[in-house]
């Protein structure tokens, strides 16, 4: 499971003494622990694993615009190799090919016409893709989808 890959990864970075690698794993597991308890479960399955990681990913990109803005580069190196980190535990993303292959056939098999539809093929599309895609790449190719 994707929760013991990240503890086993945490205990080797503490044993190496890596100070980033150690405490950037130490806090996501403690927003694992915490979406288990919320969701009043010991463990987290791995796919309520990846929503954690990928909103810690979304967190950490955030951080980095401002940084950014803020002309901080000592704390932009920081934030991205925490983020290149977090992405190895996340499956691939699908490419914008393959996810529009995935909208035509949800549109096809729920026969959505039109923007009203939109909730319906959203949600068959983000079950599909399973944490391979974004779901704001998945809302903006199925609004464009959807209203031709």
């Amino acid at each position: 499971m994707l929760e013991e890959k990240i503890f086993n990864d945490y205990k080797e970075a503490l044993k190496n003494k890596d100070t980033a690698k150690s405490s950037a794993l130490s806090f996501l597991r403690s927003q694992m622990m915490n979406a288990a308890l919320e969701k009043k479960k010991d463990k987290l399955d791995d796919n309520d694993a990846i929503v954690v990681i990928k909103k810690q990913i979304k967190q950490h990109q955030d951080s980095i615009e401002q940084f950014k803005a803020g002309g901080r580069q000592d704390l932009i190196d920081k934030e991205t190799r925490e983020l290149e980190m977090l992405k190895g535990y996340v499956p691939e993303e699908l490419s914008a090919e393959a996810l529009k292959k995935v909208i035509e056939e949800v549109v096809a098999a729920t026969g959505a016409s039109g923007m009203k539809d939109m909730g319906k093929v959203m949600k068959e599309v983000m079950a599909k893709t399973a944490g391979k895609a974004d779901s704001k790449s998945v809302s903006d190719l199925v609004k464009q989808k959807l209203s031709v």
